[in-house]
């Protein structure tokens, strides 16, 4: 009983050598393949200082990182009314490909609805033009496109209501109603 344990022991360990050897191998010939800067990973911080070069240093990448959640960079291939900037890099899968850069002014308020439809167009895929490319015909029925105005509490929408509030809120200074 004991034999035969040990016997498959023993031709695991042969068809475990096997399979170890042939990773060496591809390992080596992996390596071999490499140049020192890949084998050091000198490469990648070649890529990360350019990357922070073309940003315009540490601290405008930082800020692009706090804002976007994500360090890209692209060719810019056009600005809106808005201030908003369309950057493109097709190294990059399809949908992740292009982006907009929203303006300082709007900081961390941005919203999708200040995208024009035009830009949206390009952002989606819907169209390979930009609309510096091909500018869209000006129809007189189209309405000029604003962005959603809820989230500016100076320019919130408010509807007027006739129903009388069912709860009155308690203010400091008053005293108890009996």
């Amino acid at each position: 009983m004991y034999s035969g344990i040990c016997c498959w022991t023993v031709s695991g360990l042969k068809n475990e050598n096997k399979i170890l050897r042939i990773k060496y191998v591809l390992l080596a010939s992996r390596l071999a393949k490499m140049s020192i800067k890949e084998w050091l990973g000198i490469d990648k911080m070649q890529k990360f200082m350019r990357i922070i070069k073309q940003m315009g240093g540490v601290r405008a990448a930082l800020k692009k990182r706090y804002l976007m959640d994500v360090t890209r960079v692209g060719t810019l291939v056009g600005t809106d009314k808005f201030g908003n900037k369309y950057y493109e890099d097709n190294s990059y899968f399809m949908p992740r490909n292009r982006w907009v850069e929203y303006p300082d002014k709007v900081w961390l308020d941005y919203d999708p609805t200040q995208i024009p439809p035009e830009w949206h167009r390009w952002l989606h895929h819907i169209g390979d033009d930009t609309p510096t490319q091909n500018p869209p015909k000006n129809e007189k029925w189209v309405l000029q496109h604003e962005e959603n105005l809820s989230i500016f509490e100076d320019k919130k929408y408010i509807p007027y209501s006739t129903t009388r509030t069912k709860i009155q809120g308690w203010q400091p200074g008053q005293k108890k109603q009996q």
